[in-house]
Formats: structure tokens, sequence, C-alpha cells
């Protein structure tokens, strides 16, 4: 079943041609990995996605649901949320009142105190975050935030959510522990992940299919297999 349908997507800034007649259809339950050096219009493509700026041209429709027009809290209570490569909590509020506000407006429908408590606590769970629930926000370290983010888009009730860059400063143990959390949500609560990620080995471990970017253009996509012995992929990358 597909859940993202982004048909001919092409974005202008002035003589700037970000993207290009990007089209592509992610499944639900899956892990949808994007690849591209930098500037090639990854973060541009989850910007227009999420409602941040709209398309030149071209079409997204989430779930059924066209997007064009919607701002990006009517989208996020459409079930798609997106993280950012610079993580964003509110420092000043605890671990657990940054799950609170997602809980209580990034949904759909109200909730009552008790059931916004109890999201809280298992989105706290799930990213392993129970124990710091009281710790200031910008108190955590940068794993910590990482993993905030994540929370925080599943306590906004999120189908699919879309990474930005989660593994970026993270040490190899971090970045394995990522992997193993990913994984487990995806199985257990059902989610779709669509992943920016430079960190490559753990993008090729983790996606079940991947599109290549280059300069606003889909070069490549495949499997992580077929992307791996692309010569044009190989050539963007190390020239």
């Amino acid at each position: 079943m597909t859940l993202l349908d982004i048909k001919g997507v092409s974005k202008r800034f002035g003589g700037l041609m970000a993207l290009s007649d990007v089209s592509l259809q992610v499944n639900k339950g899956e892990i949808f990995g994007l690849m591209g050096a930098n500037g090639a219009g990854k973060t541009t493509l989850f910007s227009v996605i999420a409602g941040h700026i709209p398309p030149t041209t071209g079409e997204v429709v989430f779930d059924g649901k066209r997007l064009a027009g919607l701002s990006p809290d009517r989208i996020c209570r459409l079930g798609l949320c997106r993280t950012f490569q610079i993580v964003r909590p509110f420092a000043g509020l605890s671990v657990a009142e940054n799950l609170r506000v997602a809980a209580l407006y990034g949904r759909a429908r109200k909730l009552s105190a008790t059931e916004a408590a109890q999201i809280v606590d298992d989105a706290l769970d799930a990213v392993g975050l129970a124990d710091r629930r009281h710790l200031d926000a910008g108190r955590l370290t940068l794993s910590g935030q990482k993993r905030l983010e994540i929370a925080r888009a599943l306590a906004t009730g999120a189908q699919l959510v879309m990474l930005d860059e989660v593994m970026a400063g993270l040490n190899p143990t971090e970045v394995g522990t990522m992997l193993d959390t990913l994984r487990r949500l995806r199985t257990e609560r059902d989610l779709t992940f669509v992943i920016v990620e430079h960190v490559i080995g753990a993008l090729m471990t983790l996606s079940d299919r991947i599109l290549v970017l280059d300069h606003g253009e889909c070069i490549a996509f495949s499997t992580p297999e077929e992307i791996g012995r692309n010569e044009r992929v190989a050539e963007v990358y190390f020239g």
C-alpha cells in the first residue's frame, strides 16, 4: 500500500532549480532512504513534503490526501511528521513536557490529561528516555536530543516519520543503538520512515529502498545492493 506519493515535484528558487521532476512512492511500513551530496536537494524535498515550502510544480499525496496548501501543523495532524538536522527541543521544558506539547498540539483530536500522560510515557519508553523524563531537554546529550526528536514525532501520532540526519554527530555505538531503535519502532508501531542520512553505512543497512539525488535530479532508485554497485552514484560521491 502506497502511503506517500510524490508526483513530478520541482522547486525553483529564482534561477536555481533545487528539485527537478522528482517522483517516488513510499509504501506503508517501509524504511525509505534519501542519499545525495550536500546541496543535492534532500532537505528541500523534506520541506516540500512537510509543507514548509510549496513546490513550484508537482503534487504530494499522503494517505490518499493531497497536501497542497496545507500548513505544516495540519500536515502533522494528518500523521506525517518530520525531525530536523539541527535539533530543536524546547530547552526550558523537561523532556516529558516536550512530549506533552507534541501530544496535545500535534494530534488531530483533543486529548484528556490522562490520555496525554499515557502517550508521553509510551513515547519515552519507546526511545529509552524514561529515566530522563524530568531533566531539562537542553541538558540532554546530542544522542538524547536526537531521541527526543523521534519521541516527539511519536507523541503526535505520526504514521510516517521523516528523519533528517538523525545519526549525524553520533559515535559508532550510538549509531548502532539508533539503528536498533528504528527497526524496533517500525515493527512494534507499524511506522514508516523516510530517512536522509550522510552515515552511508547506516543508511545502506537500514533502508529497504534508496533514492539518490544529485543537483535536484533523481539519478538512481533501487535497493541498497544495487545502489552500492551504481557507477553514477559512486562518481557523484567519490569523483
